[in-house]
């Protein structure tokens, strides 16, 4: 009796599982923890390696997005993307939501302001020395300069 119990759950499991994977695959909201991506993609995707398996499935499935489209990509856009891969990496998750908060109000404003406003960053960024983070200057908060007659706190 034992037996046959046993037969029949190793069964029903054997042919359960390849549903169930395939169940997964069809998933939308599933995507692949780290381990699962290819050689290929886990090279492309190494700069968010360490946060993979913690981002959203919407994030994964938009880098994943990347990923197939990088080798058609000219080495300049290659290298943008792995500029912004790097640099977003390195940001905190405070600076990464406040990316995205920045975002999300530029997406709202109108083309006439969205044009202005990458005009006059392209400007600022011609200012800049090259090979300097421009990351930390348009997403780290602003800070007010302190007093210069403030008195160290004891």
């Amino acid at each position: 009796m034992v037996g046959k119990l046993l037969a029949a759950v190793i069964l029903s499991l054997t042919l359960g599982l390849p549903h169930a994977a395939m169940a997964a695959a069809k998933d939308p909201g599933k995507q692949p923890v780290w381990a699962e991506l290819s050689p290929g993609q886990q090279q492309i995707l190494t700069p968010v390696a360490k946060d993979w398996d913690q981002m959203p499935p919407i994030q994964r499935k938009r880098l994943l997005g990347v990923a197939k489209r990088y080798p058609k990509m000219t080495i300049q856009e290659q290298q943008r993307v792995q500029s912004r891969l790097t640099e977003w990496s390195s940001l905190s998750p405070k600076d990464r939501e406040l990316a995205r908060k920045r975002y999300q109000k530029l997406k709202q404003l109108s083309p006439e302001k969205r044009q202005a406003l990458r005009q006059r960053w392209q400007k600022e960024r011609q200012k800049q020395p090259p090979g300097s983070s421009q990351a930390s200057q348009y997403i780290a908060p602003q800070q007010s300069p302190k007093p210069a007659s403030a008195a160290p706190a004891k």
